[in-house]
Protein backbone atom coordinates (compact mmCIF):
# COMPACT_ATOMS: atom_id res chain seq x y z
CA UNK A 1 0.00 0.00 0.00
CA UNK A 2 1.41 3.50 -0.82
CA UNK A 3 1.99 6.04 1.79
CA UNK A 4 0.36 9.25 2.12
CA UNK A 5 2.46 12.02 1.58
CA UNK A 6 2.46 14.22 4.20
CA UNK A 7 1.74 17.64 3.54
CA UNK A 8 4.17 20.61 2.94
CA UNK A 9 3.99 23.99 5.00
CA UNK A 10 3.73 25.44 2.01
CA UNK A 11 0.25 23.81 1.09
CA UNK A 12 -0.88 23.94 4.75
CA UNK A 13 -4.28 25.91 4.33
CA UNK A 14 -5.76 28.62 6.55
CA UNK A 15 -9.32 30.44 6.63
CA UNK A 16 -8.06 34.04 5.69
CA UNK A 17 -10.29 36.51 6.30
CA UNK A 18 -8.41 39.31 4.79
CA UNK A 19 -5.21 41.07 3.69
CA UNK A 20 -4.40 45.10 3.17
CA UNK A 21 -1.49 47.29 3.85
CA UNK A 22 -2.55 49.60 6.94
CA UNK A 23 -0.57 51.71 9.71
CA UNK A 24 -0.17 49.39 12.74
CA UNK A 25 -3.14 51.37 15.39
CA UNK A 26 -1.83 49.08 18.35
CA UNK A 27 1.59 47.67 20.59
CA UNK A 28 4.82 49.66 21.06
CA UNK A 29 5.13 49.65 17.48
CA UNK A 30 1.67 52.12 16.56
CA UNK A 31 2.12 54.40 13.58
CA UNK A 32 4.33 51.46 11.63
CA UNK A 33 2.98 51.04 7.92
CA UNK A 34 2.14 47.42 7.87
CA UNK A 35 0.51 44.72 6.32
CA UNK A 36 -2.31 43.11 8.40
CA UNK A 37 -2.99 39.34 8.10
CA UNK A 38 -6.77 38.87 9.51
CA UNK A 39 -7.33 35.09 9.71
CA UNK A 40 -10.51 34.03 9.93
CA UNK A 41 -12.18 32.36 13.97
CA UNK A 42 -12.43 32.83 16.98
CA UNK A 43 -13.45 31.15 19.78
CA UNK A 44 -14.34 33.87 22.18
CA UNK A 45 -17.50 36.59 21.98
CA UNK A 46 -16.11 39.92 23.77
CA UNK A 47 -18.91 42.67 24.03
CA UNK A 48 -16.17 45.33 22.23
CA UNK A 49 -15.03 42.90 19.56
CA UNK A 50 -14.61 45.23 16.23
CA UNK A 51 -14.27 42.65 13.35
CA UNK A 52 -17.64 40.48 14.60
CA UNK A 53 -17.92 38.97 10.96
CA UNK A 54 -14.56 37.79 11.26
CA UNK A 55 -15.58 35.31 14.34
CA UNK A 56 -17.78 32.49 12.55
CA UNK A 57 -14.86 29.27 12.04
CA UNK A 58 -15.91 29.28 8.74
CA UNK A 59 -15.72 32.62 7.43
CA UNK A 60 -13.33 34.02 5.38
CA UNK A 61 -11.89 31.63 2.40
CA UNK A 62 -9.11 28.82 2.29
CA UNK A 63 -5.74 29.91 0.86
CA UNK A 64 -2.42 27.96 1.33
CA UNK A 65 0.54 29.12 3.20
CA UNK A 66 2.23 29.66 0.00
CA UNK A 67 -0.03 31.81 -1.14
CA UNK A 68 -0.39 34.05 1.77
CA UNK A 69 2.97 34.57 1.99
CA UNK A 70 3.32 35.28 -2.02
CA UNK A 71 0.86 38.22 -0.95
CA UNK A 72 2.56 39.35 1.97
CA UNK A 73 5.63 39.35 -0.36
CA UNK A 74 4.23 41.62 -2.59
CA UNK A 75 2.87 44.07 -0.04
CA UNK A 76 6.43 44.82 1.14
CA UNK A 77 5.79 46.59 4.77
CA UNK A 78 8.09 46.97 7.31
CA UNK A 79 5.90 45.23 9.61
CA UNK A 80 3.88 42.57 9.31
CA UNK A 81 1.16 41.71 11.82
CA UNK A 82 -0.92 38.49 11.74
CA UNK A 83 -4.85 38.89 13.82
CA UNK A 84 -7.92 37.23 13.53
CA UNK A 85 -10.49 36.59 14.77
CA UNK A 86 -7.83 34.40 16.46
CA UNK A 87 -4.76 33.22 14.73
CA UNK A 88 -4.08 30.50 17.27
CA UNK A 89 -7.46 28.63 16.61
CA UNK A 90 -6.00 27.17 13.67
CA UNK A 91 -2.95 24.88 13.68
CA UNK A 92 -1.82 25.72 10.17
CA UNK A 93 -0.62 29.06 11.52
CA UNK A 94 2.28 27.57 13.31
CA UNK A 95 3.86 27.13 9.57
CA UNK A 96 2.55 30.10 8.37
CA UNK A 97 4.67 32.27 11.04
CA UNK A 98 7.99 30.33 10.37
CA UNK A 99 7.13 31.41 6.35
CA UNK A 100 6.48 34.85 7.39
CA UNK A 101 9.77 34.71 9.73
CA UNK A 102 11.78 34.53 6.31
CA UNK A 103 9.99 37.13 4.60
CA UNK A 104 8.81 39.78 6.94
CA UNK A 105 11.30 42.73 8.31
CA UNK A 106 9.77 42.36 11.47
CA UNK A 107 6.47 40.23 12.66
CA UNK A 108 3.78 40.93 15.52
CA UNK A 109 0.86 38.15 16.39
CA UNK A 110 -1.84 39.30 18.04
CA UNK A 111 -3.62 36.78 19.98
CA UNK A 112 -6.19 36.42 22.86
CA UNK A 113 -4.09 34.49 25.49
CA UNK A 114 -6.81 31.99 25.84
CA UNK A 115 -4.49 29.33 23.63
CA UNK A 116 -1.23 28.59 24.85
CA UNK A 117 1.40 30.59 23.19
CA UNK A 118 4.45 28.17 23.75
CA UNK A 119 4.29 26.89 20.27
CA UNK A 120 4.65 30.08 18.64
CA UNK A 121 8.31 30.02 16.86
CA UNK A 122 10.83 31.94 18.22
CA UNK A 123 11.26 35.77 16.39
CA UNK A 124 7.75 36.09 16.29
CA UNK A 125 6.77 39.23 18.64
CA UNK A 126 3.72 38.18 20.76
CA UNK A 127 0.65 40.86 21.75
CA UNK A 128 -0.94 39.15 24.17
CA UNK A 129 -4.63 40.48 25.14
CA UNK A 130 -5.70 39.97 28.47
CA UNK A 131 -9.52 39.88 28.49
CA UNK A 132 -10.88 42.43 30.98
CA UNK A 133 -14.39 41.35 33.10
CA UNK A 134 -15.73 44.26 30.53
CA UNK A 135 -14.63 41.80 27.62
CA UNK A 136 -17.02 38.96 29.11
CA UNK A 137 -14.36 36.46 28.19
CA UNK A 138 -12.22 37.32 31.15
CA UNK A 139 -12.36 33.74 32.61
CA UNK A 140 -11.12 32.57 29.40
CA UNK A 141 -7.21 33.60 30.08
CA UNK A 142 -4.72 31.27 30.12
CA UNK A 143 -2.50 32.03 33.31
CA UNK A 144 0.46 29.74 32.43
CA UNK A 145 0.87 32.47 29.41
CA UNK A 146 2.02 34.85 31.97
CA UNK A 147 4.95 32.48 32.26
CA UNK A 148 5.56 31.63 28.64
CA UNK A 149 6.51 35.39 27.82
CA UNK A 150 9.81 35.96 26.42
CA UNK A 151 11.52 39.17 25.32
CA UNK A 152 9.95 40.72 22.49
CA UNK A 153 6.20 40.03 23.95
CA UNK A 154 3.82 42.31 24.86
CA UNK A 155 0.48 42.59 27.29
CA UNK A 156 -2.72 44.88 26.46
CA UNK A 157 -5.63 45.11 28.79
CA UNK A 158 -8.72 46.72 26.86
CA UNK A 159 -10.33 48.93 29.31
CA UNK A 160 -14.18 49.62 28.69
CA UNK A 161 -14.60 51.49 32.61
CA UNK A 162 -12.90 51.74 35.89
CA UNK A 163 -13.72 48.47 37.19
CA UNK A 164 -11.89 47.05 34.30
CA UNK A 165 -9.05 49.41 35.18
CA UNK A 166 -8.67 48.19 38.66
CA UNK A 167 -8.64 44.43 37.86
CA UNK A 168 -5.78 45.07 35.21
CA UNK A 169 -3.64 46.83 37.96
CA UNK A 170 -4.37 44.16 40.59
CA UNK A 171 -3.20 41.29 37.74
CA UNK A 172 -0.36 43.58 37.12
CA UNK A 173 0.94 43.68 40.60
CA UNK A 174 -0.13 39.86 41.54
CA UNK A 175 2.04 38.46 38.96
CA UNK A 176 4.81 41.35 39.33
CA UNK A 177 4.64 41.61 35.83
CA UNK A 178 6.36 45.49 35.80
CA UNK A 179 9.15 43.65 36.89
CA UNK A 180 9.41 41.57 33.35
CA UNK A 181 10.54 44.28 30.85
CA UNK A 182 7.43 43.17 29.47
CA UNK A 183 5.58 46.39 27.47
CA UNK A 184 2.22 46.46 29.18
CA UNK A 185 -0.67 48.52 27.72
CA UNK A 186 -3.45 49.96 28.25
CA UNK A 187 -6.22 50.43 25.42
CA UNK A 188 -9.20 52.28 25.97
CA UNK A 189 -12.32 50.28 24.11
CA UNK A 190 -13.04 52.62 21.46
CA UNK A 191 -15.99 55.46 22.21
CA UNK A 192 -16.10 53.96 25.58
CA UNK A 193 -14.03 55.72 28.17
CA UNK A 194 -12.90 58.79 28.61
CA UNK A 195 -9.02 59.06 27.70
CA UNK A 196 -8.19 62.09 29.95
CA UNK A 197 -9.68 60.44 32.83
CA UNK A 198 -7.75 56.80 32.15
CA UNK A 199 -4.48 59.54 31.71
CA UNK A 200 -5.50 60.78 35.45
CA UNK A 201 -5.89 57.24 36.48
CA UNK A 202 -2.42 56.03 35.23
CA UNK A 203 -0.54 59.24 36.57
CA UNK A 204 -1.82 58.79 39.79
CA UNK A 205 -0.98 55.33 40.07
CA UNK A 206 2.55 55.84 38.89
CA UNK A 207 2.87 52.01 37.60
CA UNK A 208 5.08 51.70 34.33
CA UNK A 209 2.36 51.56 31.80
CA UNK A 210 1.32 52.41 28.69
CA UNK A 211 -1.43 54.51 27.11
CA UNK A 212 -2.36 53.28 24.06
CA UNK A 213 -5.48 54.09 22.17
CA UNK A 214 -6.41 52.47 18.66
CA UNK A 215 -4.52 54.71 16.57
CA UNK A 216 -5.74 53.67 13.47
CA UNK A 217 -9.84 54.04 14.33
CA UNK A 218 -8.57 57.73 14.99
CA UNK A 219 -7.28 57.98 11.58
CA UNK A 220 -10.35 56.29 9.54
CA UNK A 221 -12.48 56.24 12.13
CA UNK A 222 -14.34 53.28 14.09
CA UNK A 223 -16.26 51.65 11.26
CA UNK A 224 -13.94 51.75 8.44
CA UNK A 225 -12.53 48.66 7.06
CA UNK A 226 -9.68 46.99 5.01
CA UNK A 227 -7.57 50.19 6.59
Amino acid sequence: MPHDTPMSDSDQQLRLFEIYPSIQGESTLAGTPCTLVRLAGCPLRCSYCDTPEALPARSGTLCTVDAICQRVAALAQPLVLVTGGEPLAQPAVTPLLRRLLTIAPTLQLETSGSIDIRAVPAGVRRVIDIKTPGSGESDKNLAANLDALRPGDELKFVITNRDDYRWSVALIQRHNLTARAIPLLISPAHNQLDLQQLAAWMVADRLPIRLQPQLHKWIWGAEATGV
